[in-house]
């Protein structure tokens, strides 16, 4: 009899994992037609419509780490949609790859735009997703694609920047109607004391609700558990921190739940 409860109990909770988390490939455009291969993650235990958080990945494109923030979010009660935005599901091995595929996308402002709205449209679209509640989060490059689209006025509740390239951020546009956090390793060589200066008072002369924080001994793709294995290899200043990845996000879901309430 213990045995077949036991069984039972197993058997149940398995169940209960696969009927959780889904993830779902979309294949969706954006206005000048490139084909762009995403994800839309969720947990199907949730009833109704939820709040949406975009989530735009690396330089490397998207990886193991895109996937599993966007179910961190998912179990978190949201609805995230991985965005494609290099295109075709493009993805870099090598940095030499990966930098060509960033500049391809962040030297064109216009596109990198309508790569991002594709993306929140089909986000929107999602019947489980309330689409006047979307967020977006963005790691390293996608850091600053976020930061550019609330610079640019989107509409977004709120954005949580990880890591992002600063270098990559453009000063004024229309205003910032997103709550703002701004998430750094203080030990990050990527980010110039400059940049990040001029990144706080180009938010300052927007009056964007903004929190920038500066997190000691971390630096660049502090949230990646693969980071410090390709900073080896590369040669790169790229390190997992564990608690600054967890206090990290502990921040964001902060920012999301309280600018995504009803």
């Amino acid at each position: 009899m213990r045995n077949w409860i036991a069984a039972a109990l197993v058997a149940a909770a398995a169940t209960a994992a696969q009927a959780a988390v889904k993830e779902e490939p979309v294949t969706y455009k954006d206005g000048a037609g490139t084909t762009l291969k995403g994800f839309v993650v969720y947990d199907d235990a949730v009833k109704g419509k939820r709040p949406g958080i975009v989530v735009v990945h690396e330089w490397w494109g998207i990886t193991k780490h895109t996937h599993s923030e966007a179910r961190r979010f998912a179990q978190h009660g949201y609805t995230a949609f991985i965005a494609d935005m290099y295109g075709d599901a493009k993805t870099a091995d090598n940095p030499k790859d990966a930098t060509n595929l960033m500049k391809g996308l962040m030297s064109d402002p216009v596109v990198t735009k309508a790569r991002f709205d594709a993306a929140r449209d089909e986000l929107a679209k999602q019947s489980t997703v309330d689409a006047n509640r979307i967020a977006a989060s963005g790691y390293c490059m996608g850091g600053a694609v976020v930061l550019n689209m609330a610079r640019a006025g989107e509409p977004l509740a709120a954005v949580a920047a990880f890591h992002p390239g600063l270098g990559g951020y453009r000063a004024g546009g229309d205003g910032v109607k997103a709550k703002v956090l701004v998430l750094n390793g203080a030990d990050d060589p990527f980010n110039k004391p400059e940049q990040i200066d001029a990144f706080k008072k180009d938010m300052d002369a927007a009056k964007a609700d903004y929190k920038f924080i500066n997190y000691p001994g971390a630096v660049h793709a502090f949230t990646n558990p693969e980071a410090t294995e390709a900073g080896k290899k590369f040669n790169l200043p790229l390190a997992y921190n564990a608690k600054v990845d967890k206090e990290s996000k502990a921040e964001a879901d902060k920012l999301f739940a309280a600018a995504l309430k009803k």
